[in-house]
């Protein structure tokens, strides 16, 4: 089984999409709420359980003190799936990031060097800065202090469960 598992905030909003495995230990834990299942069967020689689809949060986390993680969709969601170069709004896997001071040139994978890019532009930028490229940025890329909830339907709409769509608006 490969099925996924959409975690929601405690206020229903879309957060993250989780493992099945890592939803079923969340909720062991008492941590999550099951929301929807999947037909699918869990089983173990002691009990069976279906497949948690969606999944939500019991109480608020406190990742907010420890600051926004760097990771690739944490990037999209802050630069809200848009090239920072040309301007367009694309889905999840239409977006590449883009160091803006290139590695080649001693640029690191940090957030104030990091930006969202499509294919075309990034392969336009190559390993030059923006300025080299002759290119401009819409905005300086800086660390987040909080992100809002990603908009799973820019994560790739195409591939969102069915069980999943009264719980992901359109954006």
């Amino acid at each position: 089984m490969t099925a996924q598992t959409l975690l929601l905030t405690p206020w229903m909003v879309p957060h993250q999409v989780i493992s099945w495995q890592t939803a079923v230990t969340l909720s062991f834990l008492g941590k999550v709420e099951v929301l929807e299942t999947y037909d699918d069967e869990i089983r173990s020689p002691t009990m069976t359980i279906r497949a948690p689809a969606v999944v939500r949060l019991k109480r608020h986390g406190s990742s907010h003190k420890r600051g926004v993680k760097f990771s690739r969709t944490n990037v999209f969601v802050r630069d809200d799936f848009r090239c920072q170069y040309c301007g367009v709004q694309k889905d999840a896997g239409e977006l590449t990031y883009d160091h803006v001071l290139p590695r080649v040139q001693g640029g690191r994978t940090v957030w104030e060097n990091i930006v969202a890019s499509c294919q075309s532009c990034n392969t336009k930028k190559r390993g030059r800065t923006p300025e080299q490229a002759g290119m401009k940025l819409l905005k300086k890329p800086v660390k987040p202090r909080w992100l809002p909830a990603a908009p799973v339907v820019r994560l790739g709409a195409r591939r969102i469960p069915e069980i999943w769509v009264h719980y992901c608006a359109a954006s």
